[in-house]
């Protein structure tokens, strides 16, 4: 059956042909159209802007779509060659300045003509191993005055795809003879050529390679990239891999992949991409790659309670004050002699019972309160210096005996206290 175009526009094609949507496949295209004297200079002129309109449609050039005319009547002659006009602008303008030749209507003539001598390799059209499909478009008003059914047998036999358009009194068996299968995607028919140049938009959808990245039917999930002819496939964005299904993509692992390029350690981000990082003690350089040592005791990020000492480029151990000694996390500090620390509370004398532990003492003559820290002088003694005994003789050298013996004993821890200050001291200077 022909496809009847109303007056209607042609909408089903549109939404797929505007511009940037759709490109048309490579062809070898001939025009075969009736110029017989039933064919009035109006309606010629109707027909070579229908050929006008389809050349616009079309991605013209050497390696896109080629374009012949053959103009026919009881004669054939062949307008310009395929490899002619290699750009729409010069194309059109030959188009243009076809002439009509007026008598008879020798369809199979033409159809052999096109045949022999437009679709050959020296007359621009492309080799079979090229794969470019051959395609004639038929224009008539009239009935056929030779025998078309074996060359267009031939013709359809050889790989030429024929569309047959049919104008007014067109004979619609001769149509369906000449034209390939199936009938009802290449049979035309319009009641004038007035109406002719409405089949343009149908052509072009017929020759469109429809663009599925630009109609967004691609599923890619990340890229589509349109390889021509209504071809495509999906790649994805930097960083990503594409999934056996060809369609989604996974983050690469670029630190796993060792070619990240950081100098200490890598780390993977959710994106996909990566940055670098640098050990501790280490500062990440400006290229974001590298990394230089850094001071940790003068940044005020090493964590010692008291005292921080550099031991090289990026490193450093902890020490503690005098008194002092280091924990088992290397960091905090523990008291090791607190009579040394002045900080005991003693308020005669300071006894250090080993790491951390003392207890107060007093001077001969005292006795330490209940608050085991302050002193208060002996009554005995104070009782044995104010007595008037007649046995105070003897009880004055008793008390001299005590008193030196209690004097021996201070003697004594006034010694060690000394000993342990100048250590001290000592230790002060040379730290």
């Amino acid at each position: 059956m022909a496809l009847h175009v109303s007056w209607e526009p042609y909408g089903a094609g549109q939404q797929y042909t505007a511009r940037g949507v759709c490109k048309s496949k490579p062809l070898d295209l001939v025009f075969i159209i009736d110029s017989s004297r039933s064919v009035r200079p109006l309606e010629f002129t109707k027909v070579k802007t229908f050929v006008s309109q389809i050349i616009d449609t079309l991605d013209i050039g050497a390696a896109d779509t080629r374009v012949a005319v053959v103009n026919y009547a009881s004669t054939v002659k062949i307008e310009f060659h395929l490899q002619t006009h290699l750009d729409k602008q010069s194309l059109k303008q030959a188009v243009a300045r076809i002439t009509p030749l007026a008598t008879g209507t020798m369809s199979g003539l033409a159809i052999q003509t096109a045949m022999d001598e437009a679709f050959t390799v020296e007359a621009g059209a492309r080799a079979p191993s090229y794969n470019i499909p051959k395609v004639a478009i038929i224009v008539t008003d009239g009935r056929p005055q030779d025998q078309v059914n074996e060359v267009a047998a031939r013709a359809r036999a050889s790989g030429i795809e024929l569309y047959a358009v049919g104008v007014d009194r067109a004979d619609m068996e001769s149509l369906k003879i000449i034209a390939s299968e199936p009938l009802e995607e290449h049979v035309f028919y319009v009641e004038t050529y007035g109406v002719i140049e409405k089949l343009s938009s149908r052509f072009q959808q017929t020759f469109c390679a429809l663009d599925p990245c630009m109609l967004g039917a691609h599923q890619c999930q990340h890229v589509c990239v349109s390889d021509g002819e209504g071809k495509h496939h999906c790649e994805c964005s930097q960083g990503y891999a594409l999934n056996a299904d060809g369609r989604t993509c996974s983050a690469i692992d670029k630190c796993a992949l060792n070619t990240h390029g950081c100098e200490h350690i890598c780390v993977n981000d959710r994106t996909g991409s990566y940055h670098c990082e640098c050990y501790e003690g280490y500062t990440l350089n400006e290229d974001k790659k590298t990394c230089s040592a850094q001071d940790q005791c003068a940044f005020g990020r090493h964590g010692c309670q008291h005292i921080c000492v550099n031991d090289r480029p990026g490193s450093h151990h902890c020490e503690c004050y005098e008194g002092y000694t280091l924990n088992e996390d290397n960091k905090t500090c523990s008291v090791r002699n607190r009579c040394a620390l002045g900080s005991h509370g003693c308020q005669h004398l300071c006894v250090s019972d080993g790491a951390a532990s003392y207890h107060c003492d007093c001077y001969p003559g005292y006795t330490l309160n209940e608050d085991k820290k302050t002193c208060s002088a002996i009554e005995e003694a104070r009782r044995l210096v104010s007595t008037e005994d007649t046995c105070g003789c003897e009880a004055t050298l008793a008390f001299q005996d005590r008193v030196s013996s209690y004097l021996q004993r201070l003697n004594t821890k006034l010694d060690d206290v000394l000993e342990k200050l100048q250590a001290n001291e000592y230790g002060q200077i040379h730290r």
